[in-house]
């Protein structure tokens, strides 16, 4: 298969009518112009230039293959202009898989100004329930990037974004409202809105409720957060929630847990060289885990 260069050589030199001067417009020798020629008359099998006493002259052959090879030359041309663009981050693709709580708080906010910066990015998202769907999702190839809480079995290149605080939301007229702040002791004999095994959060809470004696009562359980707030704060339990699940007008009470209850939220990249994927992975960890400030306040 002949080379780019040789194609290169064939093309500057239907261009300049001249070994000579072919050579020089590609700041080579002519000997080495020569070289590449014959070599790509070798794989063709056939000559392409016609040599003259005064320069040369395409053969039927060279006129023939001339529209090709401009094209492949072309085509080269783009493929490193696109992967240029790519590195910039500029222009390319972004497959991004994204705990399902975390979508609206973490990730929106950053994907929003980097699309505003690179409107030539195709960005596609899957949002998965537990850490370890994550995994999957990267494991499998449907996701070059993966946002959430940190997975039971990842082996791959992960960062840190921050910790990410777990509240007890409570209705306001709540018995345990006038506390301070809550252990798992003071959840273990009221109703709890928990939730479904699907979500990675149910196994999680259970575990760390188990490491203090304390096995958690669900009332009801339900996929996401944000829900289980908002039927905590209508009256129906007691709901263990992400702060980053939290809105500012939540009518409900808030408190911290004692001890306090976080998780790592993490990145987790299946190409950590990509300067794509560096570069998205840099926005999201300088923004950092986001508590709404009003939130904040409630829990002081």
């Amino acid at each position: 298969m002949p080379t780019l260069r040789a194609l290169e050589c064939l093309i500057a030199v239907l261009d300049a009518g001249s070994i000579t001067d072919a050579a020089a417009a590609l700041h080579m020798s002519q000997p080495a112009l020569s070289h590449q020629l014959a070599a790509l008359e070798r794989e063709i099998g056939a000559p392409v230039f016609e040599r003259l006493p005064r320069g040369v002259r395409a053969t039927a052959i060279g006129r023939a293959v001339e529209a090709d090879a401009r094209a492949a030359l072309t085509a080269a041309a783009r493929v490193v202009d696109g992967g240029r663009a790519v590195a910039r981050g500029e222009s390319g693709r972004l497959r991004l898989a994204c705990a399902e709580s975390l979508t609206a708080s973490l990730l929106a906010p950053v994907l929003r100004n980097w699309l505003r910066r690179n409107p030539a990015v195709h960005v596609t998202l899957t949002e998965a329930t537990s850490a370890d769907d994550l995994v999957h999702h990267l494991e499998s190839g449907t996701a070059d990037l993966a946002l959430g809480p940190r997975p039971t079995r990842w082996t791959g290149h992960s960062q840190l974004i921050g910790p990410e605080e777990i509240v007890a939301v409570l209705p306001t007229d709540h018995p345990l409202s006038h506390h301070d702040r809550l252990t798992f002791e003071d959840l273990h004999d009221h109703p709890l809105i928990h939730y479904h095994p699907d979500n990675g959060l149910a196994t999680w809470l259970d575990t760390q409720a188990a490491t203090h004696g304390v096995t958690l009562t669900p009332i009801m359980r339900t996929r996401q957060a944000t829900t289980a707030a908002q039927l905590a704060a209508s009256g129906l339990g007691i709901a263990l929630v992400p702060t980053t699940a939290l809105t500012p007008a939540l009518p409900a009470t808030l408190k911290h847990l004692h001890p306090t209850l976080t998780r790592d939220l993490i990145c987790l990249t299946a190409t950590p060289t990509d300067p794509l994927l560096r570069r998205f992975v840099s926005d999201i960890v300088n923004r950092g885990v986001p508590v709404n400030p009003s939130v904040r306040t409630r829990l002081t």
